[in-house]
């Protein structure tokens, strides 16, 4: 069996502490997590984490674009699970806010990032993560005029967003959960009408047309 070379060696290196600390972070928070416990964790030395990252909110930052790589990847899912373009945004929507209950994910990106990081930080990172797939997913949908459309994209990801930061502080998050997505999807829905589309409404019962 081939020997790693010392770029493999570096990668499986770097996957176990971006791995160890997710986990710790995602569980415990940033300020209650130490370097000393992610070496621990990924059987790797201190100064190893300092060689491969030079301070532990670079770690984080690792951690953080792990995590928009992960939500971006169930977006572009969930829209294939969907023929109508229109459809694939709704379902889009609701697995955001799903995703917006997972402890890890939510101690991380919504209630540390913002903090660690800084807003412009976190959504530079997002543009190129979870605002791509919505853009892309609006543009497949004819969701306006190419010079509107992004501005379009772009308020329909401030509302997600915002409903994710209620969702991390709400004692009850998967009870506001339906009826934030309900506003959001309100609000695509006016794009659809707009767009010339909108949604069919079910027949009535016995009326065959």
């Amino acid at each position: 069996m081939a020997r790693r070379t010392q770029a493999e060696r570096s990668d499986v290196t770097t996957a176990r502490l971006v791995g160890a600390a997710h986990e710790l972070f995602g569980g415990n928070g940033y300020a209650a997590t130490s370097i000393d416990t992610i070496s621990a964790a990924a059987g790797v030395t201190k100064g190893a984490v300092y060689h491969h990252f030079g301070s532990k909110i670079e770690l984080f930052r690792a951690v953080f674009i792990r995590e928009q790589q992960k939500i971006a990847a169930r977006l572009e899912y969930a829209a294939a699970e969907e023929d109508d373009p229109w459809e694939a945004l709704h379902n889009g929507v609701r697995t955001f806010l799903e995703h917006c209950l997972d402890p890890g994910f939510r101690q991380i990106v919504l209630l540390d990032a913002p903090s660690l990081m800084g807003w412009e930080a976190v959504r530079e990172l997002e543009h190129g993560h979870t605002l791509r797939v919505l853009l892309a997913g609006l543009r497949l949908a004819g969701g306006g005029a190419p010079e509107t459309v992004a501005a379009r994209a772009q308020l329909v990801f401030s509302l997600i967003c915002e409903g994710g930061m209620l969702l991390a502080r709400s004692p009850n998050p998967a009870v506001d959960l339906p009826p934030l997505a309900a506003d959001i999807d309100a609000y695509l829905e006016t794009l659809r009408s707009r767009s010339g589309g909108g949604r069919e409404a079910a027949p009535a019962d016995g009326n065959t047309g």
